[in-house]
């Protein structure tokens, strides 16, 4: 059961070992684009690719959707980022039914534990696998496996890592299910007193809003924590031209200079440093509203009179 890219990677590794993954359980299609043509998820593609019998239920108590899931006989139900279940759903196979998250449970409960990893300036990662129950992200843990975050590593990287980093975590896992020998630990065993939780609640608009009175080393953490997507964004202000810009990447510098925040370092061609609370974010990828992403070298070239300008 899942949807995204993320999904397909344990899914190929278990259909690529020889497991007789009977269904797979994805959302319905939807319209994108401005021409609304349907689109199937990356799941039901790589399905069909597979000859793997497809379920897109619009609900998941449908009784319908029900007998169908009780008649596959399936052993085990393996979710990975998909929508809540209900009881009636993770009751049904003989095994149980078992998530894969990203991240190293108990932290990071929630949608977005990649991006907020990053966002918080976390050092390491991680995957787990817990088996389902009423609440969100909060079952036994099965298995865990951890990663370094690199200091320039981005949501984008670190998903890809993890999503590699799951797909064996997924197999293992079975493996274990199958053969007797999984040892479900309790999260709260995990919690200790000086060891506070970090949620991982899904990202909003807001998130993504530059501070530039931050810290640089924040506002550094919130553009790699939400790049490739949505990506952190700004805006370039001048009089009455405002340019909304979405940011990709940058890098921590240190400048004696004394602007104001918002106010802007540039030679014009090669480099672009924005002035935060106690340093400056030099931007090296950076894209304006209705053109395409470019290298700051490509951006400068195309924009004239750039210090003439500030970011809001």
């Amino acid at each position: 059961m899942g949807t995204p890219g993320f999904a397909v990677a344990p899914l190929k590794a278990l259909f690529d070992k020889g497991y007789n993954v009977c269904a797979v359980v994805t959302a319905p299609d939807k319209p994108v684009g401005r021409g609304l043509k349907m689109s199937m998820s990356d799941v039901k593609e790589y399905a069909l690719a597979n000859g793997i019998q497809v379920f897109q239920p619009l609900s998941l108590k449908d009784e319908s959707f029900l007998d169908d899931l009780i008649k596959l006989n399936a052993h085990i139900f393996v979710v990975v980022a998909f929508r809540m279940l209900p009881k009636a759903v993770w009751s049904i196979p003989e095994f149980g039914t078992f998530n894969l998250h990203a991240s190293l449970l108990p932290q990071y409960r929630g949608a977005a534990p990649i991006n907020h990893a990053i966002m918080n300036g976390e050092k390491k990662s991680g995957v787990t696998t817990f088996i389902i129950d009423e609440k969100i992200d909060t079952g036994e843990i099965l298995l865990q496996r951890e990663c370094e975050i690199g200091m320039s590593e981005t949501a984008g990287e670190l998903h890809d890592k993890l999503m590699n980093l799951g797909a064996d975590l997924v197999c293992e896992t079975v493996d274990l299910i199958i053969n007797g020998q999984a040892n479900a630990i309790n999260q709260s065993s995990l919690v200790t007193g000086g060891n506070s939780l970090k949620e991982a609640p899904k990202l909003d608009k807001n998130t993504g809003k530059i501070d530039w009175n931050c810290h640089s080393v924040k506002i550094f953490n919130q553009i790699r924590g939400l790049s490739p997507y949505p990506a952190a964004y700004s805006s370039l202000i001048k009089d009455d031209t405002t340019i909304p810009v979405k940011i990709y990447s940058a890098l921590l510098e240190d400048d004696s200079s004394k602007l104001d925040a918002g106010g802007i370092l540039t030679d014009g061609k090669t480099f672009l440093k924005v002035r935060c609370n106690d340093g400056y974010i030099s931007i090296t990828s950076i894209q304006a509203a209705g053109k395409k992403r470019l290298n700051i070298r490509e951006f400068l070239a195309g924009f004239r009179d750039i210090s003439l300008y500030k970011f809001e």
